[in-house]
């Protein structure tokens, strides 16, 4: 929304000016925002609907339902499956260290912000 904002102005400010710098603002809104949110949109939606209900299973077993979707949207929203898949495999640091923190957030315990 912000940036359909970002570039109307800029389109009403050219077609008035006809300056080439907010042509310029233009191009640089509609890169951001895709260097933005591509990213977030294909970690996020990588995965497939059995990939989260098995995850989302075995959590369940353990935890209670809030605290489950809390860290599970948490995990999407930082890796795609694939990359989850192979770093869960391999036990990374990263990925634990990651998992210790989102759980701590979940759990409303303090964080270090």
């Amino acid at each position: 929304m912000l940036f359909l904002l970002f570039i109307t102005y800029d389109a009403k400010r050219y077609f008035q000016t006809r300056k080439r710098e907010y042509l310029l603002n233009i191009l640089l809104a509609v890169v951001f925002f895709f260097w933005a949110l591509v990213p977030f949109y294909n970690k996020y939606y990588g995965w497939q609907e059995r990939d989260r209900t098995s995850l989302t299973a075995q959590c369940a077993d353990e935890y209670n339902q809030t605290y489950c979707s809390c860290l599970e949207d948490k995990i999407f929203k930082e890796y795609d499956f694939e990359s989850y898949k192979v770093l869960s495999l391999n036990k990374d640091d990263e990925l634990t260290e990651f998992l210790d923190e989102s759980a701590k957030e979940c759990r409303g315990e303090e964080s270090w912000f």
